[in-house]
């Protein structure tokens, strides 16, 4: 391969970039730059908002959906595995056993901490303390 195979591709980033420069120069000569007070009103899902909101979310529901993404990308790593399971072998399987083996222990590390639990009070581990703690 010589440097003259790359031409096509370094002619084609050049006009990609230059695309994207012409379009936000034009862009910026074009639009009308006199916002009305509609445009500038927050606006979210097609509805104005009229009132604050009364409620707030919990910390605990921005936690769960973090720990959703985390094991959610850890489960990427599985289905890659699988596509090339007979190809890593037995050093494969036992490197995935250990990998599962940590997330299933993530998991219950923090199924334990609580911070799966959204606190409801007639479940029976709450149920069985609170008659405990009465005793």
């Amino acid at each position: 391969m010589t440097l003259a195979d790359y031409l096509p591709i370094g002619l084609m980033l050049l006009l990609a970039g230059l695309f994207v420069f012409v379009s936000l120069v034009m862009s910026k000569m074009v639009s009308p730059d006199r916002p009305t007070p509609e445009k500038l009103d927050p606006y979210e899902c097609g509805i104005v908002p009229e009132v604050e909101a009364i409620q707030r979310f919990p910390v605990k529901f921005y936690l769960v959906a973090m720990l959703f993404v985390i094991f959610d990308v850890e489960i990427i790593f599985l289905f890659a595995w699988a596509s090339i399971w007979t190809a890593l072998g037995w050093y494969g399987v036992a490197a995935m056993l250990i990998f599962t083996f940590f997330v299933m222990e993530t998991l219950m590390y923090v199924w334990k901490r609580g911070a799966l639990d959204w606190n409801v009070k007639r479940r029976a581990r709450y149920v069985s303390q609170e008659t405990s703690e009465a005793a």
